[in-house]
C-alpha cells in the first residue's frame, strides 16, 4: 500500500550530543526511496561515525533498488510488467518480503494491501479536485486491487500476479524494512547505538552518548507545533500514520488521504495511529491498517500482538492506547 501518498511522518526527533564519554554522535539527513531518511550514528570517532552513515546509505540504497516499483529496472517493476502475463523470478529478500506483506494482508483482512500500488487515484489532493468521485469511478478504482490475486511460488522464488494491470508496491512497509536492515547492519559492524528515521519510519538502537535514551515526540494532529506525548526509545521501532496534513474538503467535509483499498474510499475516525514494537516493517503495516479499520476493530487487532502496541487519536481529540501499552 503506497502509504506514503499515505504515510505522514508524525515523529518529531530530539537528539542532542555529548563528548564526555569519549563517544560522538553524527547526524545526516538524506533523499532515499523517495523520501527523507536521518540517519544518526553513534561511534568512537567521528571518521567512524561518519564512514558508517556512509555504509548506512549504501544499505538502503540497496534495498531501494531491488524494490522500488518507480525504478524501472527493479525486481518489482518487472513483476508488475508482466503482470497477468507470466511470474517473474526474484531474489530471496524480495520474495521473503512480499510474502511478509501478504500476511500482514491476511490479518489485517485487507485494511493493508501490498496490491495497492494498482490503485487507479480518483481522490486528488493537489487542489484540482471540486467535487466527489462517482461511485462507479470508485469502484473502478479498486478492481486492480487483492493481495488474493499475488502467486508465489517458494520452490521457484517467484511472483505472479494474476490480473493484466495488478501492481504490488513497498513504499509503506519497504521504508519500515530499509529501517531495520539498517539497524541490523549496523549492529554486525558493532555500531553500539544509532537512528535510522525512514521519514517517520523509526528503528532506535543502544543510548545517547551521555548513557541516556534517545526521545520522540508524538505530534498533536490539531497543533502540529506541540506534541501529544514525548517517550524514551531503547532497542525499538516506532512508526506512525496520520491522515492530518493532507486531505480534501468536498461539501463541508474532509476527506483524508489514506484510503481504504477495499472499498477506494478514504478512511475516517482515526487521525494518527503510532505503533511501538521491535519492527519498523511490522510496525508499519500496522500504523496503517488503524487507520483503515478504525478504533474498534484497530485495538481488537493489535492486541493479539503483545509485542506490539499502539497509541490513536480520534478525529474527536479523543486518545486510545492498546491494553499491553506499557509508557509512562
Amino acid at each position: 500500500m503506497r502509504r506514503k501518498v499515505i504515510n505522514i511522518v508524525a515523529i518529531c526527533l530530539f537528539l542532542c550530543s555529548f563528548a564526555c564519554t569519549g563517544q560522538v554522535m553524527r547526524k545526516r539527513t538524506t533523499l532515499l526511496m523517495g523520501s527523507r531518511f536521518d540517519i544518526t550514528i553513534v561511534a568512537e570517532d567521528s571518521l567512524t561515525a561518519e564512514t558508517r552513515i556512509k555504509e548506512t546509505i549504501a544499505e538502503i540504497t540497496r534495498i531501494e533498488n531491488l524494490i522500488s516499483d518507480w525504478k524501472s529496472d527493479s525486481q518489482v517493476s518487472e513483476v508488475n510488467q508482466n503482470a497477468g502475463i507470466r511470474a517473474v523470478k526474484v531474489d530471496k529478500e524480495v520474495f521473503d518480503l512480499t510474502k511478509r506483506a501478504i500476511t500482514i494482508s491476511k490479518i489485517t483482512n485487507g485494511a493493508f494491501d501490498i496490491s495497492f500500488a494498482a490503485l487507479e487515484k480518483v481522490w486528488k489532493y493537489d487542489g484540482s479536485m471540486t467535487e466527489m468521485p462517482t461511485p462507479e469511478q470508485i469502484k473502478k478504482s479498486v478492481e486492480k486491487v487483492g493481495y488474493q490475486n499475488i502467486v508465489l511460488d517458494s520452490i521457484q522464488s517467484t511472483i505472479f500476479l494474476k490480473l493484466p494491470g495488478m501492481k504490488i508496491g513497498f513504499g509503506s512497509i519497504g521504508k519500515g524494512y530499509a529501517a531495520d536492515k539498517a539497524r541490523e547492519v549496523m549492529e554486525a559492524k558493532g555500531v553500539k547505538a544509532g537512528i535510522v528515521n525512514a521519514s517517520g519510519d523509526l528503528t532506535t538502537w543502544g543510548a545517547q552518548p551521555n548513557g541516556k535514551e534517545w526521545t520522540i515526540g508524538i505530534t498533536n494532529p490539531f497543533d502540529t507545533d506541540k506534541f501529544v506525548k514525548i517517550f524514551s526509545l531503547k532497542r525499538e521501532a516506532v512508526t506512525t500514520s496520520g491522515n492530518y496534513e493532507k486531505f480534501i474538503e468536498l461539501n463541508g467535509k474532509r476527506y483524508s488521504h489514506i484510503i481504504n483499498p477495499i472499498t477506494g474510499y478514504p478512511a475516517t475516525g482515526i487521525v494518527s495511529a503510532t505503533v511501538f514494537g521491535p519492527s519498523a516493517e511490522m510496525a508499519n503495516g500496522f500504523s496503517t491498517s488503524l487507520i483503515v479499520l478504525g478504533k474498534d476493530a484497530g485495538l481488537q487487532l493489535i492486541n493479539k500482538y503483545p509485542a506490539y502496541s499502539c497509541l490513536m487519536i480520534t478525529d474527536k481529540g479523543k486518545v486510545f492506547k492498546s491494553k499491553n501499552f506499557r509508557r509512562n
